[in-house]
C-alpha cells in the first residue's frame, strides 16, 4: 500500500505541469491592419490553442466589428521553446494562412505564410492580460 501511495504521489507530481496555464494564454492586442486593431483571447482548443477576436478598435475608438467572436488564430500546436504552428485568418481579405507564432515575454510574433512558408507576412502582438 505504501508503494501504491508513493507511486500515486510521484505520478501526480509529474502530471501537475499539464494543469498549469500555457504562457501564450491571455488577451493580446494586434497591430493595426487596414485601420483597425483587435483584442484576441487565446485559450486552449483541444490540445492546441486558438485565438478569438473579443474587442475591436479603430481611430474612433471601440466599435462593433462583424469579426468579433471569430477565430483568428486556429489550432496552434505547441512545438517547444515558445514556438507554435497552426493557421491564422486575416479578416481584411478573409484568407486563412499557414500560421506560426513565437512567444517572447509579453510579445507574440505571428506569421501568416503561403507557398509552403516561402512568402510570409508578420505582426507582433502585445499582451494586454
Amino acid at each position: 500500500m505504501k508503494k501504491f501511495i508513493a507511486t500515486a504521489v510521484v505520478a501526480f507530481g509529474l502530471a501537475t505541469p499539464a494543469f498549469a496555464a500555457d504562457p501564450v494564454e491571455g488577451i493580446w492586442q494586434t497591430q493595426v491592419d487596414d485601420g483597425a486593431y483587435a483584442y484576441v483571447s487565446i485559450a486552449p482548443c483541444g490540445p492546441n490553442f486558438c485565438g478569438t477576436i473579443s474587442r475591436t478598435f479603430n481611430t474612433d475608438g471601440e466599435y462593433n466589428s462583424p469579426n468579433k467572436g471569430k477565430q483568428i488564430v486556429r489550432n496552434m500546436a505547441p512545438k517547444g521553446g515558445g514556438n507554435y504552428e497552426g493557421k491564422v485568418w486575416r479578416p481584411s481579405n478573409d484568407k486563412i494562412y499557414i500560421g506560426k507564432m513565437q512567444l517572447s515575454g509579453d510579445r507574440i510574433k505571428l506569421k501568416g505564410c503561403v507557398a509552403g512558408g516561402l512568402l510570409c507576412s508578420s505582426q507582433t502582438w502585445a499582451r494586454i492580460k
